[in-house]
């Protein structure tokens, strides 16, 4: 004899899973795509408006943590660790810019693993910032930014970074290689 109260609340979960699933991802696309704005934003110098994404961006995400309290595992689905970690990376962007600090201050408790691919992917920005304060003459400030990407790195190392986590830590090694080329081309450009 079939129990069908069984099939019936495994449905029911299933249900409730998937339409938690669905509303946690239109809210995560927007986060994402606020980050990506924030980042835009501060590579414009435009530090309010990044600010005030950011904000915006971190409310989202408390209505996800709202959303997700009864579904914990729907903060591991890639929709949401991909918009986790845009706005780690934006966040520190931000904060690095403002305050001159490699930190993450939000109310926003992430996984260990959005983290560390939001910080890998940080140094991209780094990277982007130099080119830009590069045309601008501005070398000094490139050095300092090298240093931080090394201070990255060597905090990186002490992981041992497997998957998804190793591609972004590898990109990060890349960053860190296009500071000093970028470095080495302006010291060539002085002597020559």
């Amino acid at each position: 004899m079939l129990n069908k109260k069984f099939f019936n609340q495994i449905l029911n979960d299933y249900q409730s899973y998937y339409r938690l699933r669905e509303e946690g991802q239109k809210i995560s696309r927007a986060a994402l795509r606020n980050s990506k704005q924030a980042i835009f934003s501060l590579h414009r110098d435009d530090i309010k408006e990044a600010k005030k994404i950011l904000d915006g961006t971190e409310s989202l995400f408390l209505n996800l943590e709202k959303l997700f309290v009864n579904q914990k595992k729907l903060q591991y689905e890639g929709f949401f660790c991909e918009a986790a970690e845009e706005f780690i990376e934006a966040k520190m962007f931000y904060e690095f810019l403002t305050e001159n600090k490699i930190d993450f201050k939000s109310r926003i408790n992430f996984s260990t693993n959005n983290y560390l691919g939001g910080v890998c992917d940080f140094t991209g920005e780094i990277v982007r910032k130099s080119i830009q304060l590069a045309t601008a003459g501005k070398f000094k400030e490139i050095e300092s930014f090298k240093k931080i990407c090394e201070e990255i790195l060597g905090e990186l190392t002490k992981f041992d970074l497997v998957g998804k986590l190793r591609l972004k830590y590898d990109e990060a090694k890349r960053n860190l290689k296009r500071m000093e080329e970028i470095l080495y081309e302006i010291k060539m450009r002085q002597r020559g």
